[in-house]
């Protein structure tokens, strides 16, 4: 009689939707974290041992001590289009897969997105406060005066797929010039899609009304925009973040924004996150929220559903859906 082989063992890192559990459970013998601790490194480590996956989110870091703490690792799949919580090359050199969640928050973080351009530019969250502070007690022709968003230059700085939703939004929605700046140009078919027009990042920072930044996060993207970046632009320019944190040096965004060297910011996302820059928090003409770029219900069940399908993909039959290092696949 021959014994059933056992099922592999993986670790689900930060609590997700009861569904997507149940749907891995169907595959693998399954640990969980229904708490939603942030666990220290130590402590992810020691959870880890004997997994041959993991489900992960961007609060988990994977490296290559950690990779040589854990040898039972195969894959680690993140709920989330952005990974620079891997060290994809030591992954590679694990011969440990890596996966991510590209594509089904596209439209969703879009939209989110263009809600912090015109918050920022019409100065919807600074109204706000005021009139729950009851400083509305009159009409007057300057009162929380801010920027047109319809007819007026969106700059974009990342063209992938995110970057042209919100050309679209721009373009064919508010009646807006479109102009971009990207690692490499689009082809010409794509920038008569979403009607934008390729320039340089120095004449994209000059020339823009609002300048929204989906740029991925790396050692070459830090600080792409800083105090000489911020110089360049209009007083009268909203700067909006949706890309991540460490893209914008957030200390030199603050000084520019309390001293009215731009209009304004909406900011989803921070340097050293959760933690945000008191100077930011200072500000009256910044928009802040706490990376809910893709929060929506249908978004997020999509992304912990595709994390999902990379790890029963991968683990049952050596075919994950979205593999960011695919060279591994058969290494092992």
């Amino acid at each position: 009689m021959n014994t059933p082989a056992a099922r592999p063992r993986i670790l689900i890192a930060r609590a997700v939707f009861p569904e997507v559990i149940d749907k891995l459970a169907q595959h693998f013998d399954v640990a969980t974290n229904p708490s939603d601790d942030l666990w220290p490194r130590d402590e992810l480590i020691r959870r880890l041992q004997g997994k041959q996956g993991v489900f992960t989110t961007g609060s988990e870091r994977i490296d290559a001590d950690l990779l040589k703490a854990c040898p039972d690792l195969k894959i680690c799949a993140n709920m989330a289009v952005g990974y620079n919580n891997f060290d994809v090359p030591a992954m590679t050199t694990a011969g440990v897969l890596a996966t991510n969640a590209p594509g089904v928050l596209t439209e969703t973080t879009a939209d989110m997105g263009f809600a912090l351009l015109m918050a920022a530019a019409r100065r919807v969250a600074e109204s706000e406060h005021f009139l729950r502070a009851g400083k509305w007690d009159r009409w007057a022709y300057d009162m929380m005066i801010g920027q047109d968003v319809h007819g007026s230059t969106l700059g974009i700085l990342g063209m992938g797929r995110i970057g042209q939703a919100i050309a679209r939004r721009g373009a064919l929605g508010f009646g807006m010039q479109v102009i971009y700046h990207n690692r490499s140009r689009l082809p010409e078919g794509d920038e008569a899609e979403v009607k934008a027009r390729y320039v340089s990042k120095e004449e994209l920072l000059k020339t823009a009304d609002h300048v929204v930044l989906v740029v991925p996060y790396s050692k070459e993207s830090h600080h792409t925009i800083g105090a000489a970046e911020l110089a360049l632009m209009k007083p009268t320019a909203v700067l909006v973040n949706i890309a991540r944190g460490g893209i914008v040096d957030d200390m030199a965004l603050a000084a520019a924004l309390r001293e009215g060297r731009i209009a304004a910011a909406g900011l989803d996302v921070f340097e050293g996150e959760p933690k945000v820059h008191p100077d930011l928090l200072a500000c009256t003409n910044v928009v802040l929220t706490p990376h809910i770029g893709s929060a929506t219900v249908p978004t997020r069940k999509a992304m912990a559903n595709l994390a999902a399908d990379n790890l029963i993909g991968y683990l049952t039959q050596s075919k994950p859906v979205t593999p960011l290092n695919p060279e591994v696949i058969g290494a092992r």
